[in-house]
């Protein structure tokens, strides 16, 4: 027996609390792993709290990441003892996830935990932090460099955007940030960010070209946002769009892509390749000042982790919240 957020819908509504689990009830897999940290992601807390369509059966643990160490394992690639992290691959929506205190899960799945990273430190990453490597491996793939000019960062006192912030400083460019809480602006800037810009300046219809400023971008927003962000790109700009805590629409025109060449480029987490992530696992190994991540996250139970997910829907977290599943 184990606890666990167990999600459950039915005649009486959908709900999510800590309750015991049975072993047995493990989804299939090739490997058992005791879970010490996950997370709370902008996705589990749609998850949990019934916000949007997340779970796609039931009942389902939810948590899009999670680190521990492996009990039995009958894949090739990993043996009892070893340490091991998740991020994507469905789990929390399809398949259950990591805001429990064990999980079964698909060896092809599992990443080991790099040596520079404690459990703690991977789950301050998480996937956010992930997805913000592979934005930035974007940026680097279609050629953007800090001679290129400044990179636009929204999103930034979230989990991807203070990671973006912080790597992209560290790599030598120089980083603007967009922000709706003015509490946060001095809090970006020790990220990293030259500049931080009111969210207001991009959320309202624009024009379907602007002044060209932004040489590269990394958005988790949507909507507007990404189409003004579109439409100010320098020529031959990059914009990297991961998120759309602004909404799922893209009220653009194509004259930013057919008039200055700008760049688009989709970057998704949950299915990316296992190549891919061992590479951003591995730069963000490098790229990242761990000292960061304090400022970046903080801790809190398996039972905190309820009521912080509407904290985190309503945009009131900053940075990245680890989750100590056995406290």
């Amino acid at each position: 027996m184990f606890k666990g957020i167990l999600i459950e819908k039915d005649d009486a509504g959908y709900r999510a609390a800590i309750q015991t689990i049975d072993e047995a009830n493990l989804p299939d897999g090739e490997v058992t792993v005791r879970v010490s940290h996950s997370t709370l992601n902008y996705k589990d807390g749609l998850a949990i709290t019934g916000k949007g369509p997340v779970v796609r059966r039931f009942p389902m643990v939810p948590g899009i990441d999670l680190v521990g160490t492996v009990e039995t394992s009958v894949h090739p690639d990993f043996a009892a003892g070893d340490q091991v992290l998740l991020n994507g691959w469905g789990v929390g929506e399809g398949h259950w996830g990591g805001l429990a205190q064990k999980a079964r899960l698909k060896g092809d799945w599992l990443v080991p935990l790099p040596r520079q990273f404690s459990p703690q430190q991977a789950m301050a990453i998480g996937t956010a932090g992930y997805t913000a490597m592979l934005c930035i491996l974007a940026l680097e793939r279609h050629g953007i460099t800090p001679a290129h000019g400044e990179i636009l960062v929204s999103g930034a006192a979230g989990g991807v955007g203070s990671v973006a912030t912080a790597i992209l400083a560290k790599l030598g460019y120089a980083v603007v940030a967009i922000s709706g809480r003015s509490e946060e602006h001095d809090y970006i800037k020790r990220l990293g960010a030259s500049e931080v810009r009111p969210r207001s300046e991009f959320a309202s219809p624009g024009k379907p070209l602007a002044k060209e400023r932004w040489a590269g971008a990394v958005d988790v927003v949507g909507s507007h946002t990404l189409a003004n962000i579109c439409a100010s790109m320098k020529y031959r700009g990059v914009v990297t769009a991961c998120g759309l805590a602004g909404g799922m629409d893209f009220p653009a025109t194509v004259a930013p892509f057919i008039l200055r060449g700008v760049t688009l480029a989709g970057i998704d987490s949950v299915m990316c390749p296992r190549a891919d992530r061992l590479e951003a696992w591995r730069r963000l190994g490098a790229d990242l000042d761990i000292t960061k991540l304090d400022m970046i996250s903080s801790e809190i139970s398996l039972a905190e982790a309820i009521p912080a997910a509407t904290k985190l829907i309503n945009g009131e977290i900053r940075g990245r919240i680890i989750v100590d599943v056995n406290r």
